[in-house]
């Protein structure tokens, strides 16, 4: 029935889906201002699912052009739909404009169509065939719309210091079949402090740079270099280097400069193991050359603490629990100059138990040296009962219609979920779709995107109609 319900509505759902996904909603600091929080792209995504709500007759209400909702249903209780508008930068080596989205036979290929564009429109089209089909809503439903949730979640820290908290929700940012469990995320930079003097190295670096975000793993990395002897030496050092770790790179000479760049293989920070950290391995690089003191101490730090451990090893704060699974580290951002240091911005994420209070006072002991650390953001681990009759109701769902019954799982990401007591991370990626989540060529299949919203169809009725 629900499937049949989604199928009258396949075409809007992807033109509405291509216009927002052709909206370039990358956070950019640079022009940060009053009407444009985190830039004019995510702003603008706003606006765009604004103009949607108000074609189909939904109020939307704006907070300060950061975050948003699109108000639906009517009832005491407060159902949420979590989303977010903005995405990850595009990265390189994508096959089509990663902005300008493609739709072929069995897919629509575009950043953001799996995080979280695709999904976010899924769940719009849920509630909006219910009012098409005129039920009797019990419950109100607020779709909360975010602009900033792949950076510093300005976006809901600033909705819900003045607006209703929803009773319980979703957020439709995940996986199917439901997740009940996230783990905590912190995000911190390791800031050198000291300058150290030592004699005219052979090699001096100049700068060092590697990633763009703290929660993905940087596919491309670059350092400048001055090289006062053997030249040709470093360059096959370098070479030598690549072919050993089998990794692409190349390197160039530009006005006496030494180029060196390292590609890697990004992915999402939940699980930096699974990419190729372009940054580290460049780090690891350059600390087997004879550089001068102040780099030297920077690259020994990367090498003896961050590199090759994607589970807090090195750090010493290895940490692992049945439910959640295992603490991760990814280096997300890797910045140096010869003038004003170096920075390593670290995206940790761990499971309920682990003291990270404690742990971070530590190893800030350790390292203070020469070090200290400066922490950005901290979310504690988020955590609903999966025997609860609301997570019952949305796993009922998605068994109905897809006659899974995988149980609901924990995960090392972060979803708008956490912002709520009782609230869950529901879909929108099968067991079957392909993870492209931060990652070129990011495509969501047609049967996802509808199959998804099906799921969404029965599960609000169940919770928000029957109720």
């Amino acid at each position: 029935m629900w499937r049949e319900k989604v199928a009258q509505y396949e075409d809007q759902i992807i033109e509405d889906l291509k216009g927002l996904l052709a909206i370039e909603s990358v956070r950019d600091d640079s022009l940060m201002s009053k009407e444009t929080p985190v830039g004019p792209g995510p702003r603008e995504a706003l606006e765009y699912m604004y103009k949607i709500a108000e074609r189909d007759g939904f109020k939307s209400v704006d907070i300060d052009h950061i975050a948003g909702r699109i108000e639906m249903g009517k009832g005491d209780d407060l159902f949420g739909i979590l989303c977010h508008v903005d995405v990850v930068p595009a990265g390189s080596g994508w096959e089509t404009a990663p902005f300008d989205p493609v739709v072929t036979e069995d897919r629509v290929i575009a950043r953001g169509t799996l995080d979280d564009k695709g999904p976010t429109i899924a769940a719009y089209y849920a509630v909006k065939i219910l009012n098409d089909m005129n039920v009797d809503f019990k419950k109100r439903i607020h779709m909360i719309i975010g602009t900033d949730e792949e950076s510093g979640w300005m976006c809901t820290d600033r909705y819900f210091q003045t607006e209703e908290m929803p009773d319980l929700g979703i957020a439709p940012d995940a996986d199917f079949p439901l997740i009940h469990g996230e783990k905590g995320i912190t995000t911190f930079d390791i800031v050198q402090t000291s300058s150290p003097e030592g004699e005219t190295p052979e090699v001096e670096l100049k700068a060092l740079n590697a990633g763009e975000r703290y929660n993905m793993v940087p596919d491309f990395a670059e350092a400048k270099l001055v090289v006062r002897e053997k030249m040709d030496h470093t360059i096959q050092s370098f070479e030598n280097f690549l072919a050993e770790h089998e990794l692409s790179g190349q390197s160039s000479v530009d006005n006496g400069s030494l180029l060196l760049q390292v590609e890697g293989k990004s992915v999402h920070g939940m699980d930096p193991s699974i990419g190729i950290n372009a940054g580290l391995y460049l780090v690891h690089f350059l600390n087997s050359l004879q550089l001068d003191a102040k780099a030297a101490q920077f690259v020994q730090f990367g090498d003896r603490y961050l590199y090759d451990s994607h589970f807090g090893e090195k750090l010493d704060m290895a940490y692992e629990t049945e439910e959640m699974g295992r603490l991760t580290t990814n280096i997300g951002v890797i910045s140096y100059t010869d003038v004003d240091g170096g920075h390593y911005g670290v995206n940790l994420r761990y499971p309920t138990g682990f003291d990270f209070n404690q742990q971070i006072a530590d190893f800030t002991e350790r390292i203070k040296d020469h070090f200290e650390i400066d922490v950005n953001t901290h979310q504690e681990p988020h955590y609903v009962d999966k025997n609860d009759p609301f997570v019952q109701k949305l796993l009922m769902a998605y068994r109905n219609q897809t006659g899974d019954m995988t149980e609901p799982y924990t995960i090392g990401g972060g979803t708008y979920a956490r912002n709520l007591e009782k609230g869950v991370a529901f879909g929108a990626m099968f067991k079957d779709s392909v993870d492209l989540m931060h990652q070129k060529n990011e495509y969501i299949t047609k049967k996802q995107l509808f199959d998804a919203t099906a799921i969404y169809l029965e599960a609000i009725h169940a919770v928000c109609v029957e109720d």
